[in-house]
C-alpha cells in the first residue's frame, strides 16, 4: 500500500481518556461525508491498517476515536502525532464544477512582479485561511490562498497567477 493510494484526512494529535480513545485533527475538508470504516495511520514511513470500533465527530474538524486492539492509553500513546489515510476509493465524489482549495496542489504558481515561483506541493487548511506551499529558491514559501491576491486560476493549464504583496517573498529568502 502506498500513500499515493490514499488521500490524508487527518492526524492523531492525542489520547483520550485511559481505555485508548484517540482524538484526531482532520484536514480533509468534510469529515462528515466519510463513511470510515477502517484507516490507514503513517508509522516509519509505512501505511499500517487500523480498524475503528467506533468514532463521532463533536467538533468541526475534530474526532474522537476507538481502534480495534488498542485499549489502553500506553496504546494509544504509540500511534499520537501519526497521519491517517483512507483509500483514494472512499474518498467522496465532488459535485460537478465544484473546484477546492486543496485541487491546486500540483498546480504551477507564478507572481505579477516575480514570475514563476514553482510547483504548489501542499495546500494547508488554518481556521482563518488556506495557505499554499511552495518550494521556490530552495525556500518553503507559504502563500496565503485570498482571493485579494489571486488574479487568475486557469484550471484547463494548471496554473495559477498571484499578485503578492511586496516584500512576502523576501520574508522567505533571508
Amino acid at each position: 500500500m502506498n500513500v499515493e493510494d490514499c488521500f490524508e484526512i487527518g492526524y492523531i494529535t492525542k489520547t483520550r481518556g485511559l481505555k485508548g480513545e484517540v482524538q484526531v485533527s482532520f484536514t480533509f475538508d468534510e469529515p462528515e461525508k466519510l463513511k470510515i470504516n477502517s484507516v490507514l495511520v503513517e508509522i516509519n514511513n509505512k501505511l499500517v491498517p487500523f480498524f475503528v470500533s467506533n468514532y463521532k465527530i463533536p467538533m468541526p474538524l475534530i474526532g474522537y476515536f476507538n481502534f480495534e486492539d488498542i485499549d489502553h492509553i500506553d496504546k494509544a500513546q504509540a500511534i499520537t502525532k501519526k497521519k491517517i489515510y483512507l483509500l483514494n476509493k472512499f474518498k467522496p465524489k465532488k459535485k460537478k464544477g465544484e473546484f477546492l482549495f486543496t485541487d491546486l496542489i500540483g498546480f504551477t504558481a507564478s507572481d505579477q512582479q516575480s514570475g514563476d515561483l514553482g510547483e504548489i506541493l501542499e495546500v494547508r487548511e488554518y481556521p482563518q485561511q488556506f495557505l499554499a506551499t511552495i518550494n521556490y529558491k530552495g525556500n518553503e514559501v507559504l502563500i496565503p490562498l485570498n482571493e485579494a491576491f489571486i488574479l487568475e486560476i486557469d484550471i484547463p493549464n494548471k496554473k495559477i497567477n498571484f499578485d503578492l504583496p511586496d516584500g512576502l517573498l523576501d520574508l522567505y529568502s533571508e
